[in-house]
């Protein structure tokens, strides 16, 4: 069967911020690779701003991005939408339903008419997409994500209008089992969620070897007689950041690299300075992918400190790379940190942070044995579960148990 997918989501890598988003083109290009039928184009919206300076802060950023450019083989769109800061974020969707409006018709004029439309983040994007779905008479899917459950709908008008999402979709994704508990908590219908987890790229992020870490230290200006420890998201209060540096202050020696940017990286930066860590604490800024899997491959362990987390994709990046993590027990974080090979989970406070890579550094897993467990995670199963769900909607087939039984790794 030849399918015509159209993703959308304002979840997608673009110019200037490749990670944005990233797990969603990952998994896109991952099913155009193990099912060549599929052809897909991508509508991923970003916020009108006009102005490209750094006064403007994280806004400026959007001013740059192209209408349209080719992303690894996949034509991918930016229609813009209006963004009223911090009171208008109950009228995005309406905003995000013009752009995307606007740029269905002008594929659909150019004959690029989509069978099905895979959408990802219950709100506010999945709001518009189901809204545009509708207009067009054309079948949607919508993948939870995060916050878009596990924040959102405790607020009630948001939360009323995700559940009309997940009830005119033809079926409904969560990144972890944690998530589409959560999905089934506040409304949905059990049989049309299914739990459809992020795989790892295993050749994007190889292995190194214990005694290969020292020439990458080399090449990265690392120290080699030092443990090194890595923070990697966006410089954010949710990510915890802010708690990795505060144990920092319990660990001797232990140089700590952040990898990101974002609102708060000149308060983390202050506190560096003030706790008297600025000679072992490096700001990378964001990196692309083949850059922060060196940095994976030469640490001792990925800390990530995050309050809320759906399916954490740097935990498996760094485990594929052999390096172990220690994570906070939270969502679907344990669900990817299941077994001592994978790391340590601990409670999202500085103390227990320090205490889990205390632990870790004294008694660190064989770094094979970390690869071996990422190696689980391959893209294929996810892939092809993507695959039987969006050819049962084209058949007119109901998606639930019967029609995904056979695979044993993913949950109805």
């Amino acid at each position: 069967m030849h399918i015509k997918l159209l993703t959308i989501s304002t979840l997608y890598p673009f110019p200037g911020c490749e990670r944005h988003g990233v797990f969603v083109e990952t998994r896109l290009r991952q099913l155009m690779t193990r099912y060549p039928n599929v052809q897909a184009k991508v509508i991923a919206p970003v916020p009108w701003f006009p102005f490209k300076s750094p006064l403007f802060g994280e806004y400026a950023k959007y001013a740059g991005v192209p209408d349209v450019e080719i992303r690894n083989g996949i034509e991918v769109f930016h229609p813009r939408y209006t963004v009223i800061p911090k009171v208008g974020w109950q009228l995005t969707p309406f905003f995000i339903k013009r752009a995307i409006t606007r740029q269905l018709r002008k594929l659909i004029i150019s004959d690029y008419i989509p069978d099905l439309i895979d959408g990802h983040y219950f709100y506010p994007d999945g709001v518009a997409i189901k809204h545009v779905a509708q207009n067009f008479g054309i079948p949607f899917t919508c993948t939870a994500r995060g916050t878009d459950i596990n924040l959102i709908p405790q607020y009630p008008r948001p939360k009323n209008a995700i559940l009309s999402v997940m009830a005119s979709s033809k079926h409904n994704m969560a990144v972890c089992g944690a998530l589409r508990e959560a999905m089934i908590g506040i409304g949905g219908e059990p049989e049309k969620i299914t739990t459809l987890r992020n795989g790892v790229d295993l050749s994007l992020f190889p292995f190194v070897r214990e005694d290969a870490q020292r020439s990458l230290r080399n090449e990265l200006g690392l120290p080699n007689d030092a443990p090194v420890l890595l923070s990697v998201g966006h410089l954010i209060e949710r990510k915890g950041h802010h708690l990795v540096i505060d144990a920092l202050t319990s660990l001797s020696k232990a140089v700590l690299v952040i990898a990101g940017d974002g609102e708060a990286s000149a308060r983390l930066r202050k506190q560096v300075e003030l706790s008297g860590l600025s000679d072992r604490v490096i700001f990378t800024g964001a990196l692309r992918q083949e850059q922060l899997a060196k940095y994976y491959g030469a640490a001792n362990a990925l800390v990530l400190a995050s309050s809320r987390e759906g399916w954490a994709n740097v935990l498996l990046e760094a485990m594929a790379c052999g390096t172990p993590v220690v994570a906070t027990n939270l969502w679907g974080t344990p669900e990817v940190v299941a077994s001592p090979e994978a790391g340590v989970l601990v409670d999202r406070n500085a103390a227990a942070i320090a205490r889990g890579i205390q632990e870790l550094l004294a008694f660190p897993p064989e770094r094979f044995a970390t690869r071996r467990y990422a190696e689980q995670f391959s893209w294929d199963e996810t892939s092809d579960l993507q695959m039987k769900i969006f050819e049962a909607i084209l058949n007119g087939q109901e998606v639930g148990q019967r029609v995904l039984s056979g695979n044993v790794r993913v949950t109805l």
